[in-house]
């Protein structure tokens, strides 16, 4: 951007359960020293979980007009309505993916929103830049910032706490009213998961926050030979890499550049642990073009899995029984494997937990981790020189979708 003077904005979220936000007060505090050049506005908002006057006192302008904004921060999907003609808009539009989705997707109201809200972007020659999509040139692509560890954490934590309710044991507060990473370690640190056997899939920030809580559940982590061959006194878990879960087709020697080059000749493997899986918690990461983790028609088969815990709710994705997202307010429900249909949350069927705005449970934390990933990541190559991480995460610009994104014309054409 390289401008001598320039306003950066923050916006009030649409949905009401979201109360994160890009910067901390403390964050916003600190970019006014560093910067003296910047102007910070921030929209009034009563869900945001730091109060106007926090911002205020650390220096920004409490503001409902934002129309001056060089640049416009938000966390999710901006409300279309508010869309302000040729600004630069940074926030999670959750539309890379839906490459394949255009046939199942005219149903449902989520890609149907997301539709609605490519086509309004270009129509107001906005430049959108993508959260999900500034990363970095090596072949896998490490994501710069997300929530995904924060994500992993209370995703985790609340699947715990599922299976603690369905066996009529004293469940635990939520991560919302316990609002502490710290409190939320001391509690799990005082349960007993008996027996329990969980897989784990993943490696990234997801996984890696999972994986804490686990630790911090005392629950002990084995290899996959152990998970598939021996039994345990006590609660055990085991994490599955892309590698351990997807093989070829032809039974020829896989590797990752290969799955990510062909996707389509490989399948699932992982149908051989969930066979010993009491309770499945997801981590990874997952396209359209790739193979699902296990089919609906399969799912009998799982005689001990009971839970899912499915922390990356890609709704009807690589885990089928997640046919919509449920809300913080109301987290589970189960999957009749017989009508494979949502029921009421019983001990019959499958339990499912796939909350979509997870680190909203605990914001402050998870804004703080998000936010200073923003100035030491993306920040210094918006403002000054970009090294290709912000041009290869614009999803539109000037009224056109970039040429990474080319593919998306075909979707924003369906009716």
């Amino acid at each position: 951007m390289n401008k001598n003077h320039f306003t950066i904005s923050i916006i009030k979220e649409a949905r009401i359960d979201e109360n994160r936000t890009p910067f901390t007060p403390s964050q916003i505090k600190t970019l006014i020293s560093n910067f003296p050049n910047l102007k910070i506005l921030v929209q009034p908002s009563k869900n945001r979980c730091f109060k106007d006057e926090d911002y205020s006192k650390a220096g920004a302008k409490i503001e409902e007009d934002i129309s001056q904004s060089d640049i416009i921060f938000g966390i999710k999907e901006v409300e279309i309505s508010k869309l302000i003609e040729n600004k630069t808009y940074l926030f999670f539009s959750h539309t890379s993916k839906v490459r394949n989705d255009n046939n199942q997707a005219t149903e449902d109201a989520a890609i149907m929103y997301k539709k609605k809200l490519l086509r309004e972007i270009l129509k107001k020659k906005i430049t959108l830049i993508d959260y999900e999509n500034i990363r970095d040139k090596s072949k896998n692509a490490y994501r710069y910032l997300g929530f995904g560890r924060f994500a992993g954490i209370v995703g985790c934590y609340n699947t715990l706490n599922l299976y603690l309710k369905l066996q009529k044991k004293q469940s635990l507060p939520r991560a919302f009213e316990v609002n502490s990473y710290k409190k939320i370690q001391e509690l799990l640190g005082k349960q007993n998961f008996n027996k329990l056997k969980i897989l784990q899939t993943g490696k990234g920030n997801v996984a890696k926050g999972s994986m804490e809580v686990l630790k911090h559940a005392n629950i002990k982590q084995i290899s996959l030979n152990d998970f598939l061959n021996k039994k345990y006194d006590e609660a055990v878990f085991c994490n599955i890499s892309l590698r351990e879960h997807v093989q070829r087709n032809d039974g020829k020697k896989s590797s990752y550049q290969d799955f990510m080059l062909n996707p389509h000749e490989y399948k699932s493997k992982a149908t051989n642990y969930l066979h010993h899986t009491d309770m499945l918690i997801t981590g990874h990461f997952w396209d359209p073009k790739f193979p699902k983790l296990f089919s609906l028609n399969q799912i009998s088969e799982f005689k001990k899995l009971k839970i899912i815990g499915d922390i990356t709710c890609d709704i009807n994705g690589s885990i089928p029984t997640t046919i919509r997202s449920t809300s913080i307010a109301k987290p589970y429900y189960s999957f009749d494997i017989n009508s494979m249909k949502e029921i009421d949350l019983c001990n019959e069927g499958i339990a499912v937990m796939a909350v979509d705005n997870l680190p909203s449970e605990l914001p402050r934390e998870a804004s703080e981790e998000f936010g200073n990933s923003i100035i030491s990541e993306v920040l210094p190559y918006l403002i000054k020189k970009d090294d290709g991480r912000i041009n290869r995460a614009t999803t539109a610009s000037k009224g056109k979708l970039c040429p990474l994104y080319s593919y998306l014309e075909n979707f924003i054409r369906l009716n």
